[in-house]
């Protein structure tokens, strides 16, 4: 096989965003398939047997098209198109949502999360830590608030830790529950920037409310995340689901193998996603340890506790 150099053409930024900071995404690319990567100028040399170098193309070309959409390329990206590679998958496409630009999704199955998000009314995302799921959602739904596509955002989450009974806490409901929502105001800090989400808190364009304040309400012209749904038992989960009105959508995330309720089987999550499978207007998203998108330990450390777990459960039978 041809071991000749091959020389891609590419923009002064994607060429920046292959080598890397100290050419650490270029280490990682030239580890995954023996190749030597080198950055010359005007683009980047690849060297190696014919078929590594088809491979490193690609990641490449993945890694370009992102940062020529001016996307922040870190780690988490270079080795999932080094995956998507190797596994011969192609790459996800780009959704327009939040202010920064676009959010691309990382893998194959984000993309079909924000697809669904797209287009159902009501979308389940089911998954381990860091796929991913949470962000998305956020991302999705200060698009839409952004569009002015719905008047509301409305994030709730079961806070287990305090048995759903906050009138204990000082402060008002948004301070009694931020701490059981940090991941999401993370997410929107990023998308929106600290002073947009602060100016929107206060218009009441974005509300946080535990699951146990939404009982009564009717939800209209919103876009409702429920975060951390395993811990929602049955009859929260029915509730909340009904809640939605004219012009409303939802995004139900959660790990079916993460619950922190004293009684795991009256998780509503899983009962819920096997009553609604193959409803109209329902779509359900369910993510791998192949979906994560953290530190590569993570992914590592997924698949031994579902290893783990498969093993238990065989015992068991």
């Amino acid at each position: 096989m041809s071991r000749a150099p091959e020389f891609i053409t590419l923009s002064d930024a994607a060429s920046r965003a292959v080598a890397g900071a100290n050419s650490r995404h270029a280490a990682l690319i030239e580890d995954a398939f023996g190749v030597l990567v080198e950055t010359p100028g005007g683009g980047v040399q690849l060297s190696g047997d014919s078929k590594s170098r088809a491979q490193a193309k690609k990641v490449v070309q993945a890694i370009a098209e992102r940062a020529d959409q001016g996307l922040e390329i870190a780690e988490a990206d270079v080795r999932v198109a080094i995956g998507q590679a190797r596994n011969g998958a192609g790459g996800p496409g780009t959704l327009p949502v939040g202010r920064r630009g676009q959010v691309a999704p990382k893998t194959p199955m984000q993309a079909e999360y924000l697809q669904a998000l797209a287009n159902c009314e009501l979308v389940f995302g089911l998954g381990p830590a860091g796929t991913g799921k949470t962000f998305l959602a956020v991302a999705h739904g200060a698009g839409l608030l952004l569009r002015g596509e719905v008047d509301r955002l409305i994030v709730s989450r079961p806070a287990v830790e305090a048995g759903e009974r906050l009138g204990f806490l000082p402060g008002d409901l948004t301070e009694k529950v931020d701490p059981y929502m940090a991941p999401v105001w993370e997410a929107l800090t990023d998308i929106l920037g600290a002073e947009q989400l602060r100016r929107r808190r206060e218009k009441g364009e974005i509300e946080v409310a535990p699951i146990a304040f939404l009982r009564g309400r009717t939800l209209a012209h919103a876009f409702v995340i429920v975060d951390e749904a395993q811990n929602a038992t049955r009859l929260q989960m029915k509730m909340v689901l009904t809640r939605l009105g004219e012009g409303a959508r939802m995004v139900v995330t959660g790990d079916p193998t993460q619950i922190d309720l004293s009684n795991p089987r009256d998780s509503g999550l899983s009962h819920a996603v096997g009553l609604l499978d193959g409803v109209k207007g329902i779509a359900i998203t369910r993510f791998s340890a192949a979906d994560v998108v953290r530190h590569p330990l993570v992914e590592r450390i997924v698949r031994a506790y579902d290893a783990d777990a498969a093993k238990a459960a065989g015992q068991r039978a």
